[in-house]
């Protein structure tokens, strides 16, 4: 088994409910670094972005990546943007497996146009604003050792996906 299985991949793509349950089938510790981020500066992730911009915000994250990274037996489950910097996707690759959740632009919209503590998308037109931060990703989210799409499909269906993928990685 992986040291550990990290998921990146964009907000809306189902790496929480993929995560929780996929830690609870191997025996794993479920870990969300943006959980762990607000906990660490006892604020909101919105209120960090508000108070303190984007770059301070990255630096944390990259600072909890770093000590999550240390650990074993876990699902980590990284924000959307973790993966934009060297450092976080070089400490993911030492962590274990990066298997990255992908879904197409008006799935993650329809599953998260409700949600208001998403400060990338407080804007006019946040379909639009998904599509460029996708694009502006991919090459990022390219590099994960798995790519699984979760549009249309259950948590069931990503989890069998997943642990299909472990096994081939063992055989």
């Amino acid at each position: 088994m992986f040291k550990n299985i990290i998921l990146t991949g964009f907000m809306g793509v189902g790496k929480t409910c993929v995560g929780t349950r996929l830690a609870k089938d191997l025996g794993y510790t479920f870990v969300d670094t943006d959980e762990l981020i607000e906990a660490d500066q006892n604020l909101a992730i919105t209120s960090i972005f508000a108070k303190f911009g984007e770059p301070y915000f990255r630096e944390i994250e990259a600072k909890i990546i770093r000590e999550v990274s240390q650990r074993e037996s876990q699902v980590v489950s990284a924000g959307g943007g973790a993966v934009i910097w060297d450092r976080n996707r070089d400490a993911f690759r030492k962590a274990g497996l990066v298997v990255c959740l992908t879904a197409r632009p008006e799935v993650i919209y329809e599953r998260i146009k409700q949600e208001t503590h998403r400060p990338l998308l407080q804007t006019a037109d946040p379909l639009a604003k998904i599509r460029e931060l996708l694009d502006s990703r991919a090459q990022f989210y390219a590099q994960a050792d798995v790519t699984i799409d979760t549009s249309g499909k259950s948590v069931d269906d990503v989890i069998s996906a997943i642990k299909e993928r472990i096994k081939h990685a063992y055989c």
